[in-house]
C-alpha cells in the first residue's frame, strides 16, 4: 500500500521563471547583481524587496529579458530564456510604476489595451473586420476584469484617475491571458485608498485567472498583502527568501529584520504570526 504524501512530500510546483546565480553589471561598472538564485513557482507569486539600489528592479529587468545577465543563467520553464521567443512574450507580461507615463495619451484606451494583441499576432486570421471585432470583444473582457466600463475603450488616459489608469495598465497586460504578471512598484505612485484597491485587484485576478505575479516593492505591507513568497535583496545580492509568512513574521537575516523594524505598521507589536 503506498503511504499518504505527507507535506515534507509534496513536490514543488515547478518554476515557470528562474534566476541561477545570475548576476548583473553595466560596462565599466560595479555588479548590480551577484549571484543571484531565485524561482517563481508556477501559481505563487513572489516579492522582491529592498532599499532603493538594491537590485530589485534590474533582477525584475532580466526576469522580463529586457537585460541579458552578464553571469549565470535566466529560465523560463526550465530553458534559457529567450527574449524575442513569441510563447514568452505572450506568457509574461510587465506592469509599470507610473500609470501616468506608461500609457501613450494620444492613443484612445482600445488601441492602447489591444497593442499586445497586433504585436504579438494573437489575433485570429480573418477579414479586417472580423479581427477588429475580435479585438474589441478581448479589450472589453480585459476592462471588465478589472473593473472598468466597456465605454472606457473609447476615452483617452487623462479623463481617467491614477488608480483607473493602472487598471488600465493591468487590463493591457492581461489581454494575450498571460501566466506570469512582472509588476515594478505597481501602486507606489497612488494615493493610499487607491493604493489597496489595486492590490486587492491584483490579489483577485492572481486567483480568478490562476496568475504568477512577481512584484517590486519597498512597501512590505503590500508584500504582505499580496504574495505568497518573499525574497530580500541587499546590495544585489539574496540575502533571505522563504514563505512571506516566515520572512516577515520570523526574519532570519538582520537586513531583513531592519527593513521590517524601518516600517511603523510592521513593527515588532504587528508581525505577522
Amino acid at each position: 500500500m503506498t503511504p499518504a504524501m505527507t507535506p515534507a512530500m509534496t513536490p514543488a510546483a515547478p518554476a515557470v521563471l528562474e534566476t541561477r546565480e545570475a548576476g548583473f553589471a553595466y560596462r565599466g561598472g560595479r555588479p548590480v547583481l551577484e549571484g543571484v538564485s531565485v524561482a517563481v513557482p508556477a501559481g505563487r507569486s513572489l516579492a522582491l524587496v529592498g532599499e532603493s539600489g538594491a537590485g530589485k528592479t534590474t533582477l525584475l529587468r532580466l526576469l522580463l529579458g529586457l537585460a541579458r545577465p552578464t553571469t549565470g543563467q535566466v529560465l523560463f520553464d526550465g530553458a534559457p530564456l529567450v527574449p524575442r521567443d513569441r510563447a514568452f512574450r505572450r506568457a509574461v507580461q510587465p506592469v509599470f510604476q507610473d500609470p501616468y507615463s506608461s500609457l501613450d495619451p494620444r492613443q484612445r484606451v482600445a488601441r492602447i489595451v489591444s497593442e499586445p494583441l497586433r504585436s504579438l499576432g494573437l489575433l485570429s486570421p480573418g477579414s479586417r473586420a472580423a479581427r477588429r471585432d475580435e479585438a474589441g470583444e478581448r479589450v472589453a473582457e480585459a476592462l471588465r476584469s478589472v473593473g472598468l466600463p466597456a465605454d472606457a475603450a473609447g476615452r483617452y488616459p487623462h479623463e481617467f484617475s491614477g488608480g483607473q489608469r493602472q487598471r488600465i495598465a493591468i487590463a493591457r497586460a492581461l489581454v494575450c491571458r498571460p501566466r506570469v504578471l512582472l509588476a515594478d512598484e505597481p501602486v507606489s505612485a497612488l494615493d493610499v485608498s487607491t493604493r489597496a484597491r489595486v492590490v486587492e485587484l491584483l490579489a483577485g485576478l492572481a486567483e480568478s485567472h490562476a496568475l504568477t505575479v512577481v512584484v517590486v516593492s519597498h512597501d512590505l505591507s503590500v508584500v504582505a498583502a499580496l504574495c505568497a513568497r518573499t525574497a530580500v535583496i541587499e546590495r544585489g545580492r539574496v540575502v533571505e527568501q522563504g514563505d512571506t509568512a516566515d520572512v516577515l513574521g520570523a526574519p532570519a537575516h538582520p537586513y531583513t529584520r531592519r527593513l521590517i523594524d524601518s516600517v511603523p505598521r510592521l513593527s515588532r507589536a504587528s508581525r505577522l504570526r
